[in-house]
């Protein structure tokens, strides 16, 4: 098997590129040409492997592509994820290289070359390793798994209508374990599997003072100025401690043990490397957790995006009519997304002066979710690992979130093995995301394992 995908290195990435050549953006409604494009390329991709079925389901967004392959019913069967629409690349005049002309560079962490494009890691070449994984066993015989794939347009947008289509097609979606590849891995000399994720509440706030912009000399400091009354309400909601201060925010918060935090602390970390990687100069978070503790166990509030009044070159002085803001809040075992969601426009809401009124629009949420350690399909992802690496994986939590992982749980009543082989510093939902090659081959190389194992089970 290894001289096989060996064989099939250059090949496999030559496909990577043209995946990636095609701007998928979901976010965007002039790219829906486009991300029904990348839709068709994998469609035709899974056809040329002759499987059993490929089909196209339309939704009312963006499609969803489905496919099997159904060996024996004596065969576990899995069920594979991914998303083929990407995020926006802006902004653009900070790429190094176009986002969707994928280069391969090196780097210090990709010594032997990383592919420079949008989406490269997240998910297109996590999705795509899984395809070539299911290539390889199927091209030496090897197969002794059923396959399912199910790869969606929308993940970056809130998977607004995946739900819809599991709870409509549960006995398509039947399987013995669903297998994501959207996760990272600590280091490429500490590999890692993802045990649990945190939720997700997003909103868009709007604070609205005068009916329209006014002069700041005439009307300066006697009317309230929106974007200065929502910097104090943001401001508000941390304390000195770094705890968010919405009432209840941290009433369903899960209690880690301190086994389980211990386990946690035993992951290399280095923290003058991470603050140089980053370019920072020093870390903040709440108090009394480490820095794995604050990205993994801990619920958080942060601020993804602030607007209002003039931003053009040069000055205008201008006291703004509206200010508005992006807000997620990350959310941990046993918090649920509309409870949180309620509890922040209540307190937003309560917060505001009487000088101005204010709206709060609920965007896309998601469930937190822990996946069991103890199951035949995690035995064999770690096995695969240990092979592939030399060295047992570490299982980890993660910061992000993949709502998709909670539902799949409830609706399809399936656990899911999170392996991705990502790394933090791959730049995913910025400018000059990256994937290394090693990563990638890797990846092809451990899944495949995986899948043969599994078989073994």
């Amino acid at each position: 098997m290894k001289q096989y995908l060996d064989s099939e290195k250059q090949k496999s990435v030559e496909e990577l590129i043209n995946f990636l050549k095609i701007p998928s953006i979901s976010a965007d409604s002039k790219y829906q040409s486009e991300v029904r494009r990348g839709a068709q390329w994998l469609m035709d991709k899974l056809t040329s492997l002759e499987l059993d079925t490929v089909d196209l389901y339309e939704t009312p967004g963006h499609p969803i592509v489905f496919a099997e392959k159904i060996i024996s019913p004596d065969y576990p069967t899995v069920l594979f994820y991914g998303h083929y629409d990407v995020q926006p690349p802006d902004p653009l005049n900070l790429w190094n290289t176009e986002p969707f002309n994928p280069t391969i560079n090196k780097t210090d962490i990709h010594p032997d070359g990383a592919i420079f494009a949008r989406g490269a890691c997240d998910d297109k070449g996590q999705l795509y390793m899984q395809v070539k994984a299911v290539e390889a066993l199927l091209k030496t015989d090897n197969l002794k798994c059923n396959i399912k794939f199910i790869y969606e347009g929308e993940e970056e947008i809130g998977s607004d209508h995946l739900d819809q289509f599991c709870m409509a097609h549960q006995d398509l979606l039947k399987s013995d374990v669903i297998l994501i590849c959207d996760t990272s891995i600590l280091s490429n000399d500490t590999p890692t599997i993802t045990t649990g994720l945190r939720g997700l509440s997003y909103v868009e706030v709007e604070v609205t003072g005068p009916n329209k912009d006014l002069h700041s000399g005439v009307y300066g400091g006697a009317v309230a100025n929106p974007i200065n009354i929502l910097s104090k309400m943001i401001a508000s909601m941390h304390d000195d401690k770094g705890k968010v201060t919405i009432p209840g925010f941290y009433d369903d918060v899960e209690v880690v043990s301190e086994q389980e935090r211990a386990l946690i602390q035993e992951a290399p970390f280095n923290l003058e490397e991470y603050k140089k990687e980053i370019g920072i100069p020093d870390i903040l978070g709440e108090e009394g957790y480490s820095t794995f503790e604050r990205t993994s166990i801990r619920p958080t509030l942060d601020v993804n995006g602030i607007w209002g009044g003039y931003i053009g070159e040069g000055a205008k002085t201008v006291l703004p009519a509206k200010a508005f803001a992006k807000i997620s809040m990350r959310l941990v075992p046993f918090q649920d997304p509309d409870t949180i969601t309620k509890l922040f426009v209540d307190y937003f809401t309560s917060i505001a002066p009487s000088s101005v009124s204010v709206e709060v629009r609920p965007h896309h949420g998601g469930r937190p979710a822990v996946t069991p350690i103890d199951s035949a399909a995690y035995r064999a992802a770690e096995a695969a690992m240990t092979e592939s690496f030399g060295k047992r994986p570490l299982p980890m939590r993660s910061g992000g979130s993949i709502p998709i992982v909670a539902m799949f749980k409830e609706v399809l009543g399936t656990d899911s093995i999170l392996m991705g082989f990502g790394l933090d510093s791959d730049s995913i939902h910025s400018p000059n995301e990256h994937f290394g090659l090693f990563n990638f081959y890797i990846g092809i190389e451990t899944i495949t394992s995986f899948l043969m194992k599994l078989a073994n089970k």
